[in-house]
């Protein structure tokens, strides 16, 4: 089974180039894609123009690769739970656009099927499309609203995050279920090249979503999120959220809520999504009651981290101190780690990424597709040429072999898998 390159009009039609097969990017390069890499697009997923983009196929006839001119390149977002293993191939003519900041999955056509090279990496439902209805969110978020009417906070979750941009965290938490959102900080102390909250006004691009604009108390953190953990099956509530800066620069308020909230339960976990840049802060989160942290990564290489990240008075030696930190005092770390088929997958960050596992005990892999216009973000970090790759999925198996304890996924885990009693449960 080979699919078939897609091409889109510019006028939202996409179709297929029976004269094409689809094929992969690995960095800066093109390459075929092993049939069994491709899988059904998943429900909840999307199609892209790429526009001032000719895609790149091979030919059904020759075996040679060409572009295709018939129309703009076309793109897949694969919803969460899945990571792709290779990126749309495309030529970017001179004047392109800037691409948004979404993920940029190969897509192709065949038997009446769209397909994509991508894997599962995670049983957990929680964001799968199929499990929001809209009608119990807007009744949920309404009833949070007038549960909580002087509460900054809900109402920037409900009014903002679930209502406007549909995150899946905020409207699991109007459904009153699962993982909850706990933004905390309007300021950061990275200057991220794909930052989704912020972008200076000089950019070509723009951030997806608004930043939370005030400082939260900690008694509104502890006033819906103390209910939650008491009421919710698999509760976590997550300090650090796509719609902020830094939560490690509102530490003393997280500390305080943390421990007026174990003040009134001790179900569920607590979580914070971090870039782990103030260890500092995080041995007094884990003193007060922190279960887990995960840490945003791009690169487990140095260079390449502090070229993407543009830390300000941290490095990239305290995301791993932080790591160390959480594990030392007996919580659960993970990192979010930024799959950008050929620079993940290449044996410098290998080798890398193996010393980063060793050196913190590392528990869990979150797979997460980096959202970034591939070509403007290797232009921003000064990568020329990528090289050799050994492939996404080859990867994952030589961690696998090496670190048997060490989990994959794309969620926070919550405390019942944590233990080792979740998988079956909520995967069903």
């Amino acid at each position: 089974m080979s699919p078939y390159i897609l091409y889109s009009d510019g006028e939202g039609n996409i179709f297929e180039d029976i004269s094409l097969y689809a094929c992969g990017r690995s960095g800066w390069d093109a390459l075929p894609v092993d049939e069994s890499d491709w899988i059904l697009l998943p429900e909840g997923g999307l199609l892209y123009e790429l526009p001032g983009r000719r895609g790149i196929g091979i030919d059904a006839e020759t075996g040679e690769m060409r572009l295709c001119e018939k129309g703009w390149a076309v793109a897949a977002f694969i919803p969460p739970a899945h990571t792709g293993v290779y990126l749309s191939a495309f030529e970017t003519e001179p004047d392109a656009p800037t691409l948004p900041l979404f993920c940029y999955t190969a897509a192709g056509w065949f038997k009446d099927k769209f397909y994509v090279p991508a894997i599962r990496i995670e049983p957990d439902i929680r964001q799968e499309a199929r499990g929001y209805d809209a009608s119990g969110i807007s009744e949920g978020a309404e009833n949070l609203l007038k549960s909580y009417p002087h509460n900054r906070l809900v109402k920037h979750l409900m009014e903002n995050c679930c209502n406007t941009y549909h995150c899946p965290a905020a409207r699991n938490l109007s459904l009153g279920r699962w993982e909850c959102p706990v933004p905390v900080s309007p300021a950061c102390n990275a200057n991220c090249i794909g930052c989704i909250s912020f972008q200076p006004q000089e950019e070509t691009i723009h951030s997806t979503q608004d930043r939370l604009t005030f400082r939260p108390s900690a008694e509104e953190i502890v006033e819906f999120t103390v209910p939650h953990l008491q009421t919710a099956p698999y509760p976590i509530i997550s300090f650090g959220q796509g719609c902020e800066g830094e939560p490690l620069l509102m530490w003393e308020t997280i500390r305080d809520a943390i421990l007026e909230i174990r003040k009134h339960t001790d179900r569920g976990s607590i979580n914070i999504n971090t870039n782990g840049s103030r260890p500092d802060a995080v041995k007094a989160l884990c003193d007060a009651g922190l279960n887990s942290i995960r840490v945003s990564m791009n690169s487990a290489r140095k260079n390449i981290y502090e070229a993407y990240y543009r830390p300000n008075n941290y490095q990239f030696e305290d995301i791993v101190e932080s790591l160390r930190i959480v594990k030392i005092a007996g919580g659960w770390t993970s990192i979010n780690y930024f799959v950008f088929p050929g620079m993940t997958d290449s044996e410098e960050e290998y080798e890398a990424l193996r010393k980063m596992i060793s050196d913190t005990g590392l528990d869990m892999i979150q797979w997460r597709n980096f959202n970034i216009d591939p070509d403007w973000y290797l232009g921003k970090i000064g990568i020329i040429e990528t090289g050799d790759a050994m492939g996404v999925k080859n990867l994952m198996e030589l961690l696998r072999e090496e670190f048997p304890l060490l989990k994959f996924g794309y969620f926070n885990p919550p405390m019942e898998r944590i233990r080792g009693r979740f998988e079956k449960d909520f995967a069903s």
